[in-house]
């Protein structure tokens, strides 16, 4: 035997020394990771701030609409962060802080008080005035990692109460005794699992849970148990129990929504309840804790009685194990499941507006950047009026069904605040929940007459030659290209309409007029024109260009009348704010850039032009849905065999571009009125925008012109109406009343300026 004695040492001895070897090397493992970088952390992209101040428009209802986005619950009293009451037009509320670019809002409780449409009263708490309140951002989306792994991290003084100890009373109630394994779990898992007949306990630690799925795969083999409890004891000789527990309520998996993996309790709460962790009552926490034995089995959307059953059971062992009361146990069974349903904006998704907020980043971010460092990214986007564009979209295409070949009828929509550039809502396609093909950016389409203001722009930039009453001929004409082609165009209704005044070939949107009124001013001086604007696109400069035969995006076209309803200052468009590092530190900021393009007092003839579209032209019916009141500055478009309907319009403090047409580039029965202004005028509706109200420039004078003749006249005057003109171009006054021209058709055109 002593030979074999001997040969069995040896080999005990090299056992030893190589798994002496395999533990140094999986000590090493451990350390690199637990001790370096232990996520890669998605960057988060969040929605405005919602700012209120006294004077403020803002309903109550979109208000509390807002606060249910952001979870706020609804209570009998603002009693801790995250909770509001409601009473009349009075909305209490404790806000939660938040770690915005300029430094941290403090949670603080606040009182607002609603009149109509309007903030009309902000205090504290106490009763005193509050100049300015900013609630926390609504978190609208992320930049995920390859492997689509999403969480947000916590620290341990961050989790509400009974959370460690549900945690440890359901999974691992020896965790404070064990260095890693614990025999005595492993021995009463055997126990229950022999006199039970199934497996119904694990003797799994949660420092073996947390290697297993911080390092290990989800295996089931002898080698990999062994290679789980080695790695569990290491963690635990090198970190203290905090640390490692810390881990865990940021590594386990909770779920699944779509290709995004739920990681950690901090995720797992805003995804079921849209609610910070901390804000978590007794049996939200016992929900998510009896999620971690099954996170799809008891999925409380997919299968609410059996979590609702697991919640209670998790619930009665903490009355069992003394965490709390069998009083307080029984009150946290009565409550529901309580978690938030999918599709609200706490939840949902914003294709179109997070593909250009990737694309503006990725301009100044490498990807892996974006996808693993955890970056905070702030922007404009208002999802209260991206509610408002997706719910106008919805209910007009609804209205429009039935028409022929409607469903294959695609749309876009982009809307920005004409002040700033800024970009506060988007629709890529008419599902905007559904990621794809984004029509907003990258849909290039003819954009028929929405090229005209720049080709009336163009003209009454020289004031020498055309004001608003300069006579323009609309009458069928022909023109040979340089290819020799002959280019003859025509009006939509086939019809000439004689002599008219320059403004009302845009109100009334004819081509032949302004097809003339073009190639007068000259091609070039268009296109050039349309650069000015913002329009980067290399047209050739054929005479077809003048009726828009050239193609835009629909955020390309929101660029050229930004500037248009800027009083001639282009602002670039942009989708972002600001950005900050995952530990709040201030990165980068997008500040506003603004450039003085035109002479204010030609922008302004042009705005006023527009607005007689509105009034008196092809956007007329705008106002079936909108009140007479509101003055709006917009322009129809429809190209040709009606394969696009465009409508692009704004007011002082919205501007909106929708299109809507086939992917194909089949003929639809829209026209620029009939499908994209309706969007538009629907969307206006539920906006409630402000007035256009541009200031009279200091170059532009108003003068009284006879309504018949467009010469000069007298204020007492019956055909009597005041136009705006550039200082030095009005008509010279009239010698009086005199004789007077017959009410005719100019008449009822020119009677709208008084409106």
């Amino acid at each position: 035997m002593r030979p074999w004695l001997g040969w069995a040492l040896k080999l005990s001895l090299v056992g030893l020394v190589l798994l002496a070897g395999f533990a140094i090397y999986l000590d090493a493992v451990v350390q690199e990771k637990f001790s370096g970088k232990r996520w890669t952390i998605p960057a988060k992209v969040y929605a405005r701030p919602l700012e209120l101040f006294v004077g403020q428009k803002l309903a109550k209802d979109d208000f509390l609409t807002e606060l249910d986005a952001l979870g706020y619950r609804r209570e009998s009293a603002a009693n801790g962060p995250g909770a509001a009451s409601v009473a009349g037009n009075n909305v209490e509320l404790h806000t939660r802080g938040f770690q915005f670019y300029e430094g941290a809002e403090p949670a603080q409780r606040v009182r607002v008080r609603f009149s109509g449409d309007y903030v009309a009263g902000l205090t504290q708490a106490n009763g005193a005035e509050l100049a300015v309140a900013r609630l926390e951002p609504l978190l609208i989306g992320g930049l995920y990692p390859a492997h689509n792994e999403d969480r947000i991290l916590i620290q341990l003084d961050q989790v509400p109460p009974y959370l460690v100890e549900t945690l440890l009373a359901v999974e691992d109630r020896d965790f404070y005794e064990h260095h890693g394994v614990s025999p005595k779990s492993i021995a009463r898992a055997v126990w229950v699992n022999t006199t039970s007949g199934q497996v119904r306990q694990g003797g799994s630690t949660l420092t073996q849970q947390l290697v297993k799925n911080f390092y290990l795969t989800n295996e089931r083999s002898l080698v990999r148990k062994i290679n789980e409890a080695m790695m569990a004891v290491l963690l635990e000789l090198h970190y203290d129990k905090q640390e490692i527990l810390e881990a865990y309520l940021n590594e386990v998996f909770l779920g699944q929504d779509g290709q995004r993996a739920v990681h950690g309790f901090g995720l797992a709460s805003q995804y079921f309840f849209s609610q910070p962790l901390a804000e978590l009552k007794l049996h939200q926490v016992a929900l998510l804790v009896g999620m971690v034995k099954g996170p799809t089995s008891y999925n409380p959307r997919r299968n609410p009685e059996r979590a609702l059953a697991r919640r209670n059971l998790v619930l009665d062992l903490l009355a069992e194990q003394g965490v709390v009361t069998a009083e307080e146990a029984a009150a946290a069974k009565q409550k529901p499941l309580g978690v938030t349903k999918r599709g609200s904006m706490a939840d949902s998704t914003y294709p179109a507006f997070l593909d250009l907020v990737k694309r503006q980043l990725r301009q100044d971010y490498r990807d892996e950047d974006l996808t693993e460092e955890g970056l905070r990214i702030f922007t404009s986007f208002d999802p209260i009026l991206q509610s408002k564009a997706e719910t106008a979209l919805g209910t007009t295409l609804k209205g429009l069904a039935g028409r022929k070949g409607i469903d294959q009828v695609e749309a876009a929509m982009v809307v920005t605040n004409p002040e700033t550039g800024e970009i506060q809502a988007m629709i890529g396609s008419r599902q905007p929940r559904f990621a794809g093909f984004n029509r907003a950016l990258d849909a290039v389409r003819p954009i028929g007459s929405l090229v005209k203001p720049a080709v009336y722009l163009a003209a009454l930039e020289r004031p020498s030659q055309y004001t608003l009453t300069s006579w323009l001929v609309d009458e069928p004409f022909s023109v040979k290209g340089q290819d020799g082609q002959i280019w003859r165009p025509q009006n939509y209704d086939r019809k000439a309409h004689g002599t008219i005044y320059l403004y009302q070939g845009l109100a009334n949107s004819y081509n032949l007029s302004t097809a003339k009124l073009g190639l007068e001013v000259g091609v070039p001086t268009v296109l050039r024109t349309l650069e000015r604007l913002g329009v980067s696109r290399s047209w050739p400069a054929y005479p077809s260009m003048l009726l828009g035969a050239g193609s835009l995006t629909p955020i390309e076209v929101a660029t050229m009348y930004q500037t248009l309803a800027n009083g001639g200052f282009n602002t670039p468009l942009r989708g972002i704010r600001s950005v900050l590092t995952a530990d709040g530190q201030p990165l980068k900021r997008y500040p506003f850039q603004v450039q003085q393009r035109f002479d204010p007092g030609a922008i302004y003839l042009v705005q006023k032009a527009m607005q007689q579209v509105m009034r008196e032209g092809t956007g007329r019916s705008v106002y079936n849905q909108l009140p007479g009141s509101l003055t709006l500055a917009g322009k129809t478009g429809t190209s040709n065999d009606s394969r696009d309907s465009w409508f692009a319009g704004f007011s002082q403090d919205l501007l909106a571009v929708v299109w809507m047409g086939r992917d194909d580039n089949g003929s639809t029965p829209l026209t620029g009125a009939t499908g994209a202004l309706q969007v538009w005028a629907g969307f206006m509706r539920r906006a409630d925008p402000l007035p256009l109200n541009m200031p009279l420039p200091d170059n532009v004078v108003m003068a009284w012109v006879d309504a018949g003749t467009g010469q000069g006249s007298a204020s007492g005057c019956p055909n009597a109406v005041q136009m705006p003109y550039i200082r030095g171009s009005e008509p010279a006054p009239g010698p009086g009343c005199g004789l007077q021209a017959p009410v005719d058709s100019v008449m009822d055109w020119v009677r709208g300026w008084m409106n």
